[in-house]
């Protein structure tokens, strides 16, 4: 009750629109004023020489039976005035498609007046040919220069006027309101439907959701007075119904007030108004739009309790929301449950899904998807490609992303700047400059101007491959084209020059663009700190810290596990461990990263005691070992000759579907040669080859001198042609 009476006090401002200050005037439920009376109609009458001519010619009309009306009225036309089709339209009214023929001519010879198409249009909807009356009402208002304010007036005035005595049929005035909304003129539907109200009569609840619904189209104000004009005839004890619920609901959503909303819901079904799916999928929404994703679990559950069956707006809702809470997962799990019921996403949705799969790293999910996607014929648009494309090149594979682009371009569909843009990123991340600079002037001859990401992907590749000179040159010509470089711009090339390890010119970029106005943000400095920590100067990195926090700048964990990273390479475990303390106790969770940096560097110091500790303390805070994590425990027990606590790791990469690398195997080799346990050797051998990793020449060798003994010749020959093998190959690799 508390909720629905805060409901009502939010709509309380609204009352000094005066659209509606006839209904603060009028509408009152304690009014003791009785509804107005409708006027009688008294048309002027005619002279005894004007009753002659309307006798004869309504006479002419009747007898008349299929000559056209410009033939048998022809004698008329000259003493034909306005009044005469008033009188004659009174005498024979009961002729419908008379009084229509007769209009049509009188209408080709001078504008009728409103009071003459006030009763043609009665007749209309007396006659049931509401078609008409709407079409009649609709010609008045499409007259060039009207005055609206005036002629709405006067419409008004005569359609009332005339009401009583040419009907009476209260639809006309439903047909009146339809059309003032359907003409864009809801102020005056508004202030006619209260004229109605006040002369007693029951508009439809029709008119009124077609009024609510065109206040709702419009403005923040007009959505205000849509919700406004619901509560003042709910107040009334006008019987809105389920549609007019929804309207205002969706009102209540777009104002954010998600609350009310869900009250409207709740009081919709206390007055007997059922809640169909448009009701709860319109307040899913709203909470989608507010990325409340607990709140939408529950009125889906609750909508499945009720027997509503989610439509694809809710679906489509929801799984955006997922999206937008970074739960990529569930939303695919929403949508192969959409898929079993039988209900297909549409474009966009199956678009932002793919997008988030491969912004969240998980292509081949997308790429199902994507195939997915084909097989319901839904045509993908350049969102899908783009998306596709972007996928592609950031799992390396340009030569699958290539073909994408070439089959789009196929489909008749044009890449934009955000399609080219991607391809370039991924050539130039993968040094491949020829053909990012090729797609650069491809994007320009078809009329696309590449903007300040495209350049700033080809500053990122040629600092990358350590054209410093080249980089430069871009940038010079970026701001000849009046682009402003940017931070990430800025921060490709500080990145290129750390790599290239010269971290004075680094430095001095930095100041450069202050000076342009550009400020270093947190990678600038975080990029600068790596630097020194790989270069051991962790006091210079200490200052690059101290720098980020005078300046305001929040470091991030990438930062944090930078640091770690130095710290653990300098030999400074402690400190690492003090960093790790300290990060906890601000409340920063340290990731699997910042964990690997101190197991890594307690491997080589072959203290795996204290590795393990920290491996076991990861696992108690919730942090999962990745991959990296199983591989560096793994070699560092190898090299300890720890076979039984290396081989129990591995049994437990295997069951969770985690790979060794290249360097584990030889490892894990190795270590069982130095425990005399050769067949198992020999197995993680041919395991290993089967895996496509060539193993290092001391493995080879220990290979070899057991294939030497058993007299296997073919077998050393085959090994020593894999390792030649592999051996052409990397070189072709590094060449190209």
């Amino acid at each position: 009750m508390d909720e629905m009476m805060n409901y009502y006090a939010f709509s309380l401002y609204l009352a000094r629109s005066p659209i509606f200050r006839f209904f603060v005037r009028h509408m009152s439920l304690n009014s003791s004023q009785s509804a107005r009376l409708f006027p009688d109609f008294s048309p002027k009458r005619p002279t005894a020489k004007d009753s002659e001519l309307v006798n004869r010619i309504s006479t002419t009309l009747k007898q008349r039976r299929f000559e056209p009306l410009r033939r048998v009225l022809k004698p008329y036309e000259t003493l034909f005035r306005p009044d005469h089709v008033v009188w004659v339209l009174m005498r024979i009214k009961c002729d419908y498609q008379l009084v229509l023929d007769f209009f049509d001519w009188a209408s080709k010879r001078r504008e009728p007046s409103l009071e003459t198409r006030c009763l043609v249009i009665h007749t209309a909807v007396a006659s049931n040919d509401l078609k008409m009356a709407r079409y009649l009402i609709l010609d008045f208002w499409r007259k060039p220069n009207l005055d609206i304010g005036q002629s709405f007036r006067h419409f008004v005035d005569r359609l009332i006027y005339t009401y009583k005595f040419w009907g009476p049929d209260p639809r006309v005035f439903d047909v009146f309101g339809q059309v003032l909304v359907k003409v864009g003129l809801v102020d005056e539907a508004a202030a006619f439907v209260g004229k109605m109200v006040h002369y007693g009569v029951v508009v439809s609840v029709d008119l009124c959701n077609m009024l609510l619904s065109a206040m709702s189209n419009a403005s923040t104000h007009g959505i205000l007075n849509a919700v406004k004009f619901f509560i003042d005839y709910q107040k009334l004890g006008f019987c809105w119904n389920t549609s007019s619920y929804n309207i205002v609901i969706h009102c209540l959503c777009r104002l954010r007030k998600l609350k009310e909303a869900c009250t409207l819901l709740l009081q919709m079904e206390a007055r007997g108004c059922i809640c169909d799916v448009v009701s709860y999928s319109t307040v899913i929404n709203g909470f989608c739009q507010a990325a409340d994703y607990t709140a939408v679990t529950k009125l889906m559950e609750e909508m499945e309790r009720k027997g509503l069956q989610p439509n694809p707006y809710t679906y489509n809702s929801a799984i955006l929301c997922l999206f937008k809470s970074g739960k990529v997962q569930e939303a695919d799990a929403m949508l192969k449950e959409m898929v079993r019921r039988g209900i297909h996403p549409d474009n966009v949705v199956y678009t932002t899904i793919i997008a988030g799969l491969c912004e969240s790293g998980m292509f081949p999910k997308a790429s199902k998807l994507f195939d997915e996607m084909l097989s319901h014929n839904i045509d993908p648009d350049s969102v899908s490609f783009t998306a596709m494309i972007c996928g592609l090149c950031k799992t390396g594979k340009l030569k699958e992303a290539r073909e994408l682009f070439t089959e789009m371009v196929g489909r008749g569909l044009e890449p934009d700047e955000v399609t080219y843009s991607t391809l370039i990123d991924g050539y130039s991340k993968k040094g491949e400059l020829k053909e990012a600079f090729s797609l650069h002037s491809e994007m320009s001859q078809v009329g696309l101007v590449p903007n300040i990401v495209t350049y700033s992907s080809l500053v990122d590749g040629l600092c990358r491959i350590g054209d410093f000179d080249a980089a430069n040159e871009l940038l010079h010509d970026m701001s000849g084209k009046g682009l402003e470089l940017n931070i990430v711009t800025y921060n490709s090339l500080v990145n290129g020059l750390c790599k290239a390890g010269d971290i004075l010119q680094a430095e001095k970029l930095i100041k450069e663009m202050e000076e342009a106005g550009v400020y270093p943000d947190t990678i600038s400095f975080t990029t600068l700190i790596d630097a020194y920590c790989k270069s051991g100067k962790m006091g210079k990195a200490h200052e690059i810290l101290k720098l980020m926090f005078d300046r305001g700048l929040q470091p991030t964990l990438v930062t944090f596990n930078v640091l770690m990273n130095g710290f653990c390479m300098s030999g400074l475990l402690e400190d690492g461990n003090k960093l790790l303390l300290w990060m906890m106790d601000k409340g920063i969770s340290p990731n699997v990263t910042t964990y690997n940096s101190l197991i890594k560097h307690y491997c080589i110091k072959q203290d795996l005691k204290r590795a393990t500790e920290i491996y076991r303390a990861m696992c108690s805070r919730g942090v999962m070992p990745d991959g990296n994590t199983y591989n560096i425990l793994v070699k560092g027990h190898c090299k300890a000759r720890n076979m039984k606590e290396a081989w129990y790791l591995r049994e437990e990469m295997v069951s969770k579907n985690i790979p060794l690398t290249k360097s584990s195997y030889n490892s894990l080799i190795k270590g069982f040669f130095k425990r005399k346990k050769v067949p198992e050797a020999m197995e993680l051998f041919k395991e290993m080859r089967k895996e496509g990793f060539a193993a290092d020449k001391e493995v080879c060798s220990l290979i070899m001198d057991v294939y030497f003994n058993e007299g296997n010749i073919d077998s050393i020959l085959d090994v020593c042609d894999e390792a030649i093998e592999k051996c052409v190959d990397f070189c072709h690799r590094g060449n190209s």
